[in-house]
């Protein structure tokens, strides 16, 4: 192993040990009982697998900015959201990120560099407060080897995830600025919902950079396309959030009928 490799495994290890001495911010999430398990991978797992994780996890309340872990760094278990939204992204060789997706309730962050023993591939950061399970290395593999139906189930989404990052680079390659941000605010309403119902407020708040990192834009570019699909009746704005008034133009705006 390089000293490269060796300085990315030793802050690895000193960010999981600190992550896991923060006594004040722990909180006690029985996987039996958690609410975000149904939207999980875990939502079938048998009683005794769920007992094995909740005895050996720890839950971690993280406030807005805090990172769980860093892009080159050697995964040291399995992350599980139970609640608050994660951004994963990678940095541009000219320091700009660049936003993969955004995790949310029930998500898995970390399984795939873990599954090919490989360095994280991206960064985690929190976009809003959550509370986060961090499962070790050694439970979820052995959970994984015992069980052949979860290990079918991870494989499938890992394939599905690998499909969803094609169609999103053939969407960068193939539509205008425009044409993606109109498709990012409609990706934005069909996987995060609305605030409530009878409401058309997408129920994610993120800033005008965070956005542009997504649409992978400048950010000016961002605040002048939204004001222009205000001005258009698509959108509106409140704060860093967006309504949606107009789908169907919203949708013909994103060139899906093309």
């Amino acid at each position: 192993m390089s000293r490269k490799n060796c300085k990315f495994e030793e802050y690895s290890l000193d960010l999981f040990f600190d992550m896991s001495s923060r006594k004040s911010t722990q909180i006690d999430v029985q996987c039996q009982f958690c609410q975000a398990r149904g939207k999980s991978h875990f939502d079938d797992l048998p009683q005794e697998d769920l007992e094995v994780l909740s005895s050996h996890k720890s839950c971690i309340s993280y406030k807005k900015g805090q990172t769980l872990f860093y892009e080159g760094t050697r995964p040291m278990g399995v992350f599980c959201i139970n609640h608050g939204k994660v951004k994963v992204f990678k940095m541009g060789s000219n320091g700009k990120e660049h936003i993969l997706f955004i995790a949310q309730p029930g998500d898995f962050l970390g399984y795939r560099s873990l599954l090919s023993e490989e360095f994280y591939g991206a960064s985690a950061t929190v976009i809003e407060q959550a509370a986060i399970c961090f499962i070790p290395k050694s439970d979820f593999l052995s959970i994984l080897n015992s069980n052949p139906t979860f290990f079918r189930k991870l494989m499938k989404a890992v394939c599905n995830e690998l499909g969803i990052m094609e169609e999103k680079l053939a969407l960068i390659a193939q539509k205008s600025v425009r044409e993606r941000l109109a498709a990012t605010i409609i990706m934005l309403k069909e996987t995060y919902g609305m605030e409530g119902e009878g409401s058309d407020v997408i129920d994610i708040a993120l800033s005008r950079e965070d956005l542009a990192n997504i649409v992978g834009t400048a950010t000016e570019t961002v605040i002048r396309l939204l004001s222009e699909f205000k001005s258009d009746g698509m959108i509106g704005l409140k704060g860093k959030k967006i309504s949606v008034l107009n789908p169907e133009k919203l949708i013909h705006e994103a060139d899906f009928y093309a």
